[in-house]
């Protein structure tokens, strides 16, 4: 039975001459878990936001939604409620008390449900979802991960029959992301609650999902079981197959005709099988770096052998920044947040800093920026303390920052406008500030954006808008916190290329992201950051081959014949020289 009943949905936000939904035609079955992708601006969160009234955003629709056979609209809101449960991108938005204990309990207050059952509710998804170990906390005391998992945990309480999820794990790390997603699949499988998300890292999410749809410009172009949908992608040469799971996209770079491999597990056995079926011994070593088509994974090679490759002054006496024995605290009496931070970034360098939620991260760009001050150790850029330089003087043509929250960066009621503010006392004539306008726009692909409200954007489109806004200051230091949050595949390509071409100018760029993927495609160094210090850091093959979970898919598939493949790229270039042998 569909609980889902979609005919030919379209909808159109006020003023907007394209819809954001053209005839969608789609059911939805009981139980069933749904994923659906497509690149940022494609429709995903708009329709989603269809699925429950309460949520659906202002404009035109036309066409017909049914819930459990009748028409949504007519659904009562208490129904919805209890029966449709929703959970954003950002538990910040949606946690409304204080203690964890109270949290759980809301939804089912709101509902008017008598003491005992919510006693009851409360004490069930405290022990599924394993809160009871901080049960009584303060919700600013949690982590990252927690908020998502008590956010979840609260929806739940509500016991709906469908679970609506809009990019939950964009801002986990990468462990927080794999349990949470876990217990969707525990959810799925115990409950039989039917799941729906979208979500940019498929990875971990295809192999607990039965059904993939694909949207591009709000209609769909592929649906089907995850394998399905992936080789439909193949065939219309769509962009939205570089976003597959590696094993996905080695197997179609090799051209083997086993059959397709969707998890790390079956790409270890396919990668095998592939090798034996073409008679050759796989050499251990991994030093196998043949001439082939230039790749990503060989400009990291590249950079591996000589890890300043790529950075313009290398010859510098003074560090573009340099961190020396850091400890920062919030409060006076509070934990420290760092504790002995020590590193340095050279000039020119693409400098990526891994680790958990809660690891210090995001503090230490705060700090780079002169935005907190630490109570013991030095924090310079350029040879110069951030917190004593003059913000006009240090983030003018100096150092620019792009935010984790992206929201924070707007303050003007169109995308237009924020954009010729950041401008607005420079000492440009007004032909080169349109100039540089304009180049922003098209990089950032915000032609279509330009007229709309900065919060009415979906999250990929915000940190698009806000990466345009803080470029147009054309810093010689980037700091950016999470940048491919919320981006599709293809404009992650689209980033690296242009940060590369800063690189060029002698730009340098600190980020710090849960995205491993990006991070071993692109960075020159990483560092990985725990506990307030960063505990590693090496150049790009280095680091990842001596991880198990901050690595990529591709290197746990192929470690154990070429530990130091990283990429896609690199596993499909030692199957192909190793069958030319």
């Amino acid at each position: 039975m569909a609980i889902y009943r979609i005919r030919e949905l379209s909808f159109s936000f006020p003023e907007q001459g394209a819809p954001a939904l053209a005839h969608i035609d789609l059911n939805i079955m009981t139980g069933e878990f749904l994923t659906l992708c497509g690149r940022s601006g494609s429709g995903k969160s708009t329709l989603l936001r269809q699925l429950k009234p309460v949520l659906t955003p202002h404009g035109r629709r036309e066409g017909e939604i049914l819930y459990a056979g009748e028409p949504l609209a007519s659904v009562d809101a208490r129904r919805q409620a209890a029966e449709i449960g929703f959970v954003q991108q950002s538990a910040d938005n949606s946690v409304v008390t204080d203690k964890v204990w109270h949290e759980l309990a809301f939804g089912l207050e709101s509902l008017g449900i008598d003491q005992q059952t919510i006693r009851l509710r409360v004490a069930e998804m405290a022990s599924f979802f394993g809160i009871q170990h901080w049960f009584h906390a303060a919700v600013s005391e949690l982590s990252g991960g927690q908020r998502q998992l008590l956010q979840l945990a609260s929806v739940m309480a509500m016991q709906p029959s469908v679970l609506i999820l809009d990019e939950p794990t964009s801002q986990l790390d990468p462990i927080a992301a794999l349990d949470f997603l876990g217990t969707l699949a525990r959810i799925n499988r115990e409950l039989g609650t039917t799941i729906i998300l979208t979500e940019h890292r498929l990875e971990e999410v295809l192999p607990i999902t039965d059904r993939l749809v694909v949207m591009e410009h709000g209609r769909i172009v592929a649906d089907g079981a995850p394998l399905k949908a992936a080789e439909e992608l193949r065939r219309l040469q769509h962009p939205m197959f570089r976003a597959m799971p590696s094993a996905v996209r080695i197997h179609a770079g090799v051209g083997s005709k086993l059959v397709t491999p969707l998890t790390v597990r079956d790409g270890r056995g396919w990668l095998l099988a592939h090798l034996a079926e073409e008679q050759v011994a796989p050499a251990g070593s991994g030093q196998h770096e043949g001439a082939s088509s230039q790749t990503r994974s060989e400009t990291a090679a590249a950079r591996d052998v000589n890890p300043d490759a790529g950075v313009v002054a290398k010859q510098a006496l003074v560090p573009a920044l340099r961190f020396r024995d850091v400890w920062f605290r919030y409060e006076k009496h509070g934990a420290d947040v760092l504790k002995r931070l020590s590193f340095d970034v050279q000039p020119g360098q693409l400098y990526a800093i891994l680790g958990g939620n809660g690891a210090g991260k995001s503090t230490t760009l705060s700090l780079a920026a002169g935005l907190l001050r630490p109570y013991r150790g030095q924090v310079r850029v350029e040879g110069r303390d951030p917190a004593k330089v003059r913000p006009k003087e240090l983030f003018h043509g100096g150092l620019a920052v792009l935010p984790q929250q992206p929201q924070t960066l707007f303050v003007q009621k169109t995308v237009a406008l924020e954009l010729t503010d950041m401008l607005r006392d420079s000492k440009l004539d007004e032909q080169a500030r349109q100039d540089r306008i304009q180049e922003v726009i098209a990089f950032a692909e915000l032609e279509d954006l330009l007229d709309q409200h900065p919060y009415d954007l979906s999250g990929g489109e915000q940190q698009r808008a806000a990466l345009a806004k803080v470029l147009l200051l054309e810093p010689k230091i980037l700091l950016l916190d999470e940048p491919t949050k919320g981006l599709d595949a293809f404009f992650k390509e689209k980033l690296a290329d242009l940060l590369r071409r800063l690189q060029a100018k002698g730009v340098t760029v600190v980020l710090v992201s849960h995205d491993i993927e990006f991070c071993a495609s692109y960075a020159d160094r990483c560092a990985l950051c725990f506990d307030g210090a960063m505990i590693a850091e090496g150049a790009v093959r280095e680091f990842f081959a001596g991880s198990s979970f901050y690595t990529t898919a591709a290197n746990r598939i192929a470690r154990d014949l070429w530990r130091e493949a990283v990429s896609v790229e690199d596993v499909i270039r030692h199957c192909q020289e190793e069958t030319t042998r």
